[in-house]
């Protein structure tokens, strides 16, 4: 995780780089001097022309909800540890992961990489 100072509103922040993604962990100010937590995603998207793009998404964490956010992140990352354990079984996240592609009637295959263009949801976390 690195460290970064953005601006004078951030007070102390980290960065997650976790492939396409990037989180962000920024301590902030509040008008009346008071800390709060700002946790952002930054996911890259390729256009088909090449070009890329990002989507943020941003959560304000105040105070007084640390601990009831603290306690239900602890319980459903150990649930879903418990259940499924620590390795990540999506094929999408195996290095050497060949897509076959079904529609070319040559049965070629495609590797992660030559299929970026691909529409991904943000709703279907298999196809990230």
């Amino acid at each position: 995780m690195e460290e970064k100072k953005y601006n004078d509103e951030d007070i102390y922040s980290k960065i997650l780089r976790a492939g396409r993604r990037t989180y962000f962990f920024d301590v902030r100010s509040t008008r009346a001097g008071d800390y709060y937590l700002t946790i952002s995603e930054s996911k890259k998207f390729t256009n088909d022309d090449g070009s890329f793009y990002f989507k943020k998404h941003k959560i304000y964490l105040y105070k007084e909800d640390f601990q009831g956010f603290n306690d239900l992140l602890k319980e459903m990352t150990q649930y879903i540890i418990d259940e499924k354990g620590l390795e990540v079984i999506s094929e999408r996240h195996q290095k050497d992961y060949v897509k076959e592609d079904h529609n070319d009637s040559n049965d070629e295959k495609v590797t992660e990489d030559e299929g970026k263009n691909e529409n991904l949801s943000d709703d279907d976390p298999d196809k990230i």
